[in-house]
């Protein structure tokens, strides 16, 4: 559990210290008094409020799912998600009407939110989830188009002898290219170039 301790004049305000370093709002906090104020003597051996202000756990999954919500709310989007659990991740599949803005090219947009949702979803957990997102199931469609096209390229690097380098893509995307052609006994894959430029290129086995 994330948690600081603070001192103040008063308790209020060590506790007001302490939400200010922890960035978060009060209904999420619990607090204990460690000590608490006192005038002293004569203005001798005064003390000050010592608190310990902790973050209250939040489950990732419904984290994320208060962050996506609301990001649909504000672009005005009608949405239904349907959520899957595999073994190291869970899969938000987004469904509703023009969610094409939520995609971007190439999924870039799509990418862009993941990133942000599992930053929100993540940042107070204690154990960390992997969120993955997908919208009218264009990752699969996107998969099987990527896959399609390594095959296809594969074929004409054995008859031009040439290799061929692909568009840069994302991590996910440039691994379902390598995936797809792992087994060919004549092609060989390998990604060249630095990211966001990073691109597969196919050649022939030497």
């Amino acid at each position: 559990m994330i948690c600081v301790e603070k001192t103040g004049k008063t308790i209020e305000e060590a506790i007001e210290s302490a939400l200010s370093e922890l960035d978060v709002l009060r209904e999420r906090t619990t607090y204990e008094v460690l000590e608490s104020p006192s005038r002293g003597f004569l203005g001798f051996g005064s003390k000050q409020a010592r608190v310990k202000v902790s973050v209250i756990p939040i489950d990732p999954v419904e984290q994320a799912k208060l962050f996506l919500n609301d990001i649909f709310k504000k672009m005005n989007l009608k949405t239904t998600m349907e959520q899957t659990k595999t073994d190291d991740a869970v899969m938000f599949v987004i469904h509703g009407a023009d969610l094409g803005v939520l995609i971007g090219k190439h999924g870039q947009t799509l990418d862009a939110l993941q990133y942000l949702t599992n930053l929100a979803a993540n940042r107070d957990a204690e154990v960390r989830t992997r969120i993955l997102l997908d919208v009218e199931n264009y990752r699969k469609r996107r998969t099987d188009t990527l896959t399609a096209l390594a095959f296809r390229l594969a074929e004409k690097v054995k008859r031009r002898g040439e290799r061929v380098a692909l568009e840069p893509m994302s991590p996910q995307e440039r691994r379902t290219i390598h995936m797809a052609l792992q087994g060919d006994p004549k092609i060989s894959t390998y990604s060249e170039g630095d990211e966001p430029y990073r691109k597969v290129v196919i050649t022939l086995k030497k």
